[in-house]
């Protein structure tokens, strides 16, 4: 868990993206999720965390279905969603959060 701690610290928000390799919705909102990645940029850092690589990361935080989404601020999570979302509510939670 000390490689994701590291990553959810900082002064940029952080939008953790549960999911896995074999998981159809997760396949859904990646694109929006890479696209808001480059046009959010300095805004919030997104990044994505497998959970058959990670388990103890989604243990932790308690994930038990996917995707899941967080939001980090100063290493607190500020807000969490799940399931795939259009990639205009995706952006909005997003902004409503950070």
């Amino acid at each position: 868990m000390s490689k994701f701690n590291d990553l959810i610290k900082g002064e940029t928000p952080v939008l953790a993206d549960f999911h896995a390799t074999w998981c159809g919705p997760c396949k859904q909102i990646g694109p929006s999720l890479e696209e808001l990645s480059a046009e959010m940029e300095g805004k919030v850092k997104i990044v994505k965390v497998d959970v058959d690589s990670n388990p103890n990361s989604a243990a932790a935080m308690g994930v038990r279905g996917i995707p899941a989404l967080f939001i980090f601020k100063n290493g607190e999570v500020v807000s969490n969603m799940a399931g795939a979302r259009p990639k205009a509510a995706l952006q909005s939670w997003i902004e409503d959060a950070i």
